[in-house]
């Protein structure tokens, strides 16, 4: 029995072993592998000079795969046809198409795009480097490409050089030497010759490595730079973990330069011109879109009718946009209006002549079908209505009520809210133009105590729209005021007359907002400066004097800054021209962002807009991040084995 026993308890451990071991899961497989991928061997050698073959070969320590080689791996001098690239096992063959050019140097920059096949350790900074004459041209350059308008790094655009200075080699000539962005849009070329050149960066559209496209973006320096490489030292940091640093070290380096060339890529202002379309959803109205902004108003003519006054014409800010509201019934009753449509557009040489387009504009619906669903409702409206006076005493059949159809109600949008910033918009908005406003049925109060006493104001239409409407009034922080608009105030083009409207508005006092003060050293009086939230819109902006400005009656919250020197003083940024070496007007960005709280005055002196470029715009509004740099030091300290 006791053997017996001994046997089962065995048996029993045995299983319970067996059980526990396989209900584990995946194994852990020990430790990380931490270490990138080992170079063993290239055919040809790196750096080999008066290389014929076109093909070359990596082998490396491990299986390695290539990740987004299209977009990382660089050929310089840029290839006609693209080469081939491959991975297999623990191998990558490169194969180039293109004639080899004599006496230059080639580089195949990898950038991290290999990485091992496991944990996707990536052999970083990897060029592969040759030459097909005697000597490797060894120098480079770097730097950033910034989008002009709001510094957010560039990724994946084409940075290349010319030694040809002439300014018409970026729009004929392939480049010399090219690299392209990565995601903090850094940029490093290399197997640079000694001598002077000119950078450009270029969005190639049609990969012919030159600027051929007004749609492409680019970027370009006046200043002409010339390669060097000096000695150089640099610390460098051992860590114990990965919060400890166990020792840093000074080690030699050979630095390259220029290593700090800021890019600033811009769209050049495309005038393309054309009537894209002209919709007419409605019989009263036209809606004719442009394909870019009209400098001049398009003068439109109508046949059969006069058209000078048969409409009320509501252009966007730009005027890429007409809106035409008709205003007569026995013009836009026809289903097909016949109009011409001048404006302005730029010949083969850029030269402005008139264009004139004929269009039959029809409407979405026939007006007989208007008129039938407008019958067909006034007839169930009118049957409703004797249904219930039925019902009602003294009513008679032979003199029944006449039934009256309601007044159309124009609809009325006001901006204000119940709390208001002192200088936020008080604005009306309504769906079609006015046909009058009957100001003497607007009225605006303050609450003093119980009572509401009256307050002057001013009532105008917008700048920006026909159809929205302003009202001005010195607003005092931390009262409360009272708008009223009377039954019929807004009487609408088509009929509509507006209800009695109310809206009670107490503005915030000056106990629950913040004032900034801004001194900006190097800046005139030609400068724009913005106050943006956190999603980078404008929340305030205005214009330096003698370099000060200032920002008043702020919500507290967090806050940032951008700086526009408005060069031609017209009140918004502009882009740049490569034909006429005009750059975009230049921005920055304050590079901290400010915690405003209420009741506080705040004086901002330290903003230097010397600062490098890319060190400007504070990453939390940065919309390109950074990608995840792979950790490769102790991880192994948070792997924990079961």
């Amino acid at each position: 029995m006791k053997m017996k026993r001994y046997y089962n308890a065995l048996s029993t451990a045995v299983l319970l072993t067996l059980f526990a071991c396989a209900s584990i899961g995946t194994p852990d497989g020990g430790p990380y592998d931490e270490e990138p991928p080992v170079l063993l061997e290239a055919v040809p050698e790196l750096n080999s000079t008066n290389v014929k073959s076109k093909k070359f070969v990596l082998n490396f320590d491990e299986n390695i795969k290539l990740e987004n080689a299209f977009e990382k791996v660089v050929v310089s001098p840029p290839q006609v046809e693209m080469p081939s690239i491959k991975y297999s096992g623990k191998k990558v063959t490169v194969e180039l198409f293109d004639t080899l050019r004599p006496n230059t140097t080639y580089s195949i920059d990898f950038s991290d795009a290999i990485v091992d096949n496991n944990e996707g350790n990536p052999y970083e900074n990897f060029a592969y480097v040759f030459s097909t004459g005697e000597n490797v041209d060894t120098l480079a350059v770097s730097g950033t490409v910034l989008n002009a308008q709001d510094l957010e790094p560039v990724k994946g655009i084409v940075v290349g050089l010319h030694s040809c200075l002439d300014d018409s080699a970026f729009t004929t000539k392939p480049f010399e030497r090219v690299s392209r962005t990565d995601s903090r849009g850094r940029f490093t070329i290399k197997g640079i010759a000694p001598g002077k050149y000119r950078v450009y960066a270029l969005g190639d559209a049609n990969q012919n490595n030159f600027f051929d496209q007004k749609s492409e973006k680019i970027a370009f320096q006046e200043m002409i730079i010339e390669p060097f490489a000096t000695p150089a030292v640099r610390p460098d940091t051992i860590w114990r973990d990965s919060v400890t640093i166990d020792t840093i070290r000074m080690v030699d380096y050979i630095r390259f330069q220029p290593d700090d060339i800021a890019l600033r890529l811009f769209n050049e202002e495309m005038f393309m011109q054309q009537l894209v379309k002209y919709p007419r959803q409605e019989h009263n109205r036209i809606v004719m879109f442009f394909a870019a902004p009209n400098k001049e108003m398009p003068v439109i003519k109508g046949y059969g009718f006069d058209a000078s006054d048969a409409y009320v014409l509501e252009p966007s800010l730009n005027m890429d946009t007409l809106t035409l509201w008709f205003k007569d019934s026995l013009v836009y009753r026809n289903d097909t209006l016949p109009l011409t449509v001048t404006y302005r557009v730029p010949d083969s040489i850029g030269n402005m002549i008139d264009r004139t387009d004929t269009l039959y504009v029809s409407s979405r619906k026939r007006w007989a079908d208007v008129m039938r669903i407008e019958r067909e409702r006034f007839e169930k409206d009118e049957k409703d209505f004797h249904k219930k006076a039925r019902k009602k005493p003294g009513y008679d059949e032979n003199n029944p009520p006449q039934y009256i159809p309601p007044v159309k109600v124009l609809p009325v949008r006001f901006s204000g809210t119940g709390t208001m910033d002192v200088n936020g918009i008080c604005r009306f908005r309504f769906d079609e133009p006015l046909l009058s406003v009957d100001t003497a049925l607007i009225h605006l109060s303050v609450k003093s105590d119980t009572l509401w006493l009256p307050v002057p104001y001013v009532f105008r239409q917008s700048e920006n729209s026909i159809r929205s409407y302003d009202v001005y009034a010195e607003w005092k922080p931390g009262e409360t005021y009272l708008l009223q608009t009377d039954s019929a105030a807004f009487k609408g083009l088509y009929g509509g007359v507006s209800k009695l409207f109310k809206q009670e508005m107490r503005f915030r006092s000056l106990d629950e907002c913040a004032v900034l003060y801004l001194n900006i050293g190097g800046v005139g009086s030609n400068a724009i400066v913005q106050l943006l939230s956190g999603d980078e819109k404008v929340v305030q902006e205005t214009r330096t004097e003698n370099g000060r400005c200032a920002f008043y009656f702020l919500r507290p919250g967090k806050y940032y800054l951008r700086l526009i020197l408005d060069e031609n003083n017209n009140g918004k940024w502009d882009t740049g021209d490569y034909a006429k070496g005009l750059q975009p007007e230049k921005v920055f960005y304050y590079n901290h962002s400010l915690e405003l709280r209420a009741m506080f005055e705040y004086s901002q002196d330290d903003w230097n807009i010397n600062a490098p470029l890319n060190e400007q715009k504070p990453l939390e509004i940065t919309k390109q991040k950074p990608d995840k740099e792979r950790r490769k030091m102790n991880r192994n300290a948070d792997r924990k084995f079961k």
